[in-house]
């Protein structure tokens, strides 16, 4: 594969190839007078280093990415499958460097441009034949790596194998959901976003609103990030404002609704002249900002243009939505609430009439905005949810027109036959949309699906199982943030019961977007707070026992988790048989952070994968600190390879690149572990004991003076350092599995107890960050 351009996307869909084990040519121009003719591609992955959040899955992948340039390297091409285009969006330089690349790439080869706002037809213009047949726009969303969403444009002429082959390998290999966008302006989710931010943008100027207003109001009533409007011009950059919107301007048809939205307003052309472009300048609508030392959030007031300490308001509107849900929000009378009705209604309006033309279907639509703009519900998801007559009767209040998409008969979506159906634009035999049913790639498994056509096998508030077919079932977390409260300690144990009986494996799975956030620290604390320690113990006692329950149970167990999988979300991993993970894993044992050590078998399970890493060295003391280095700060794997690094995966364990495809692929290894499975030995540790205790205990002073632990930091480690090293045993005493379960609760009850630890919880509750006490 090569990219060509070196710019901030040029060289992050570079670093996701490489994240994908896939080997790229990256090559920009040679500047003028410049002694290291690839300077511009070696500085790019310079910065690839540096960038945070990190394009790279794991430093190694660096090594993937070949620097290069286009006077020199350009012949290099012949080699490649794939050309990926990503240089300035200036039409006159993208054919001349098609023309140059179209006489030395192979016959076949395919070329796609990244570009976000120029039609393929113009692209394309007095190309030869066999050019066009091998082009496509891939419009990727920033940044590739976190972003899942590609847009793909292919024109009449473009080869059904060429598409064909760049959806699958952008699919499984680069882990994207494929959208199909017609050839016009903005593709999809461009084209709504940016009219919903622009529209955004200009209602709260005319309503007077704050900018903490109309972000609160904006974004969590609708399934929408807490950036709103005014947080995410700030992530992208206001400088941006004065060339997309005159562009989708000019690029639109006459009656598009966007054109009468289409001024940038006097406020944003002036901070842009100031440098207040948003989070990469010296601040836009919001900023941080050094006061005694402290970091203080201001925003700016929009009436004003001067900045002042952010607060976090308390809305009426949003208090009418807690009491009446959405419809109480927007039939609510105020200027918060006129806000949403007006900016939400519009915008819902505009992908109405717009739907038809930039996209097949609305399932696509809806996909485009919800992983283009991380939308928790696309927007005919959102018409569904608010009811088409309620945002028809809302249009016409306001005076504005009404799609005739909106006027159809019969609901957007609908479950057939246990699948999933919606509006489609093409082949239905004329212009009228109607139901088609949504289709799943090959190896796309989702939870969803399968509870449309099927009821769970047994559920609690807490969890349910899932029978997912061919014998496996899937046992899904349903509490907030999927933490283990005893609801869910209970069904491991029933589905531990159920799978033996009739089943052949079992799948810990769910799609929400963190596997697990640990225990129920809510639950926990308020043992701690009445005293009631016996009821502390015994749950610490229970989450032992049905973690100990899935590793002995007589079938495979496969843990297949995504996001965040933290403490006790850690600990159930460490158990699984096997776990296939998304390539966005961020797996860790943070207990230290709420001052405990890891309870429910993390410390067992650690140092066995510690003892049989044959890679590291040995010895009774090695693997014990390796483990105490990493467990004692809280680290968390930025990726599910570098998971693999700090033990939390085994080198077995399957990493899959497509969230869609996570199910499916953790299936079929349950099934391949069924044919012939066995529960492991119990296994038995010999452990350095008073000795080893004593190295670490060096280690935990030396912090100290550093400054590098605080004073419970040092008694946490302390406690930990105690049950990794086993406490008063010596090297020649085996130690039985439970015999670490049992250091591990003991350590767990003393550190719960204390005032430091109890400190540490409540701050994390209140505020979801960890004290330094």
């Amino acid at each position: 594969m090569a990219v060509i351009g070196a710019g901030v996307m040029g060289s992050a869909i570079a670093a996701q190839a490489a994240n994908a084990g896939v080997p790229v040519l990256l090559l920009d121009i040679v500047p003028e007078g410049a002694t290291d003719r690839n300077m511009v591609a070696k500085n790019a992955l310079k910065k690839l280093q540096e960038t945070d959040p990190p394009p790279l899955m794991h430093r190694k992948n660096l090594a993937r990415i070949t620097p290069g340039n286009i006077e020199d390297d350009l012949e290099k091409l012949a080699e490649t499958d794939w050309i990926v285009e990503a240089v300035i969006e200036k039409p006159d330089i993208k054919h001349k460097l098609y023309r140059n690349l179209d006489s030395v790439r192979k016959s076949g080869s395919v070329v796609s441009s990244n570009t976000s706002t120029l039609p393929l037809a113009e692209l394309t213009r007095d190309m030869p034949e066999n050019f066009r047949r091998d082009f496509l726009i891939t419009h990727f969303f920033n940044p590739p790596r976190y972003m899942r969403l590609l847009e793909i444009v292919y024109g009449p002429e473009t080869r059904p194998d060429a598409l064909a082959a760049l959806v699958d390998f952008g699919d499984r290999r680069l882990g994207k959901s494929i959208v199909h966008s017609n050839d016009t302006p903005g593709f999809i989710a461009n084209r709504i976003g940016i009219f919903w931010l622009q529209l955004g943008l200009l209602e709260a100027l005319r309503l007077g609103l704050t900018v903490e207003k109309a972000d609160t109001v904006i974004s969590h009533p609708f399934g929408i990030p807490k950036t709103g409007i005014f947080g995410l011009l700030d992530l992208v950059g206001l400088d941006l404002v004065p060339h997309i919107v005159p562009g989708m301007d000019r690029a639109l048809p006459p009656n598009d609704p966007f054109h009468a939205i289409s001024q940038v307003p006097d406020l944003v052309t002036r901070m842009i002249a100031e440098g207040y472009t948003g989070r990469k300048g010296k601040g836009g609508f919001y900023r941080l900002n050094r006061n005694r030392g402290e970091r203080i959030k201001e925003a700016l007031d929009l009436q004003t243009g001067a900045y002042r300490v952010s607060t976090k308001p308390e809305l009426a509107s949003i208090a009418a939505m807690k009491a009446g849900g959405l419809a109480g929000l927007l039939q609510f009378h105020d200027k918060t609430a006129e806000y949403a009705r007006s900016v939400m209604a519009q915008t819902l309006a505009y992908a109405a009439e717009v739907a038809p033309h930039v996209a097949d279907d609305l399932e696509s639509v809806d996909r485009a905005m919800r992983l283009g703009y991380n939308w928790q519900y696309g927007p005919f998801e959102l018409i569904d949810r608010i009811g088409d007559e309620n945002l028809v009767r809302m249009l016409e209040a306001m005076g504005k027109p009404v799609p005739d998409l909106l006027r159809h008969d019969g609901p957007l979506y609908q479950v057939v036959d246990g699948r999933l159906h919606g509006l489609a634009f093409t082949g239905t035999g004329g212009t009228k949309p109607t139901l088609r049913a949504v289709n799943r790639p090959p190896g796309v498994l989702l939870l969803a699906d399968v509870k449309r056509r099927s009821k769970p096998l047994t559920k609690n508030p807490s969890a349910s199982l899932w029978d997912v077919g061919d014998g496996v079932v899937c046992l899904e977390f349903q509490s907030k943030m999927n933490t283990f409260d005893p609801l869910v300690l209970k069904l491991v144990h029933k589905a531990v019961d159920i799978v033996r009986s009739d089943y052949r494996a079992l799948v810990i799975y769910n799609e929400a977007d963190n596997f697990s956030a640990g225990a129920n620290l809510g639950v926990l604390l308020f043992g701690v707070n009445i005293a009631l320690w016996p009821e502390v113990e015994n749950m610490v006692k229970q989450g032992q026992e049905a973690f100990k329950a899935l590793e002995y149970a007589p079938f495979p167990v496969v843990g297949a988790p995504s996001g965040m999988a933290l403490g006790g979300g850690c600990e159930i991993l460490l158990h699984c048989d096997a776990v296939q993970a998304h390539a966005e894993l961020y797996m860790g044992l943070v207990e230290a952070g709420v001052g405990v050590i890891p309870g429910w078998g993390g410390c067992k399970e650690m140092l066995l994968r510690a003892f049989a890493d044959k890679k590291s060295p040995q010895g009774p003391m090695a693997p014990v600190a390796r483990v105490f280095e990493t467990v004692s700060v809280a680290t968390v794997s930025k990726s599910a390879r570098e998971a693999k690094d700090l033990l939390f995966l085994r080198p077995t364990d399957g990493i899959t690149m497509n969230r869609d495809r996570l199910l499916f692929d953790a299936k079929e290894k349950a099934l391949a572990l069924s044919e012939s499975y066995a529960p492991p030995e119990p296994p038995v540790f010999y452990l350095p004991g008073p000795s080893g205790k004593a190295a670490l205990d060096m280690a935990i002073g030396q912090y100290r003076r550093l400054g590098k632990a605080t004073a419970h930091d040092a008694v946490v480690a302390g406690a930990l350092a105690d049950v990794l090293t086993g406490s008063d045993t010596d090297i020649s005493k085996p130690l039985s599995e439970d015999d670490l379960l049992a250091l591990e609760r003991r350590a767990f009850m003393d550190l719960v107890k204390r005032k430091e630890t109890i400190a540490r919880m409540e701050h994390m509750l209140e505020t979801g960050k960890p004290l330094r006490n």
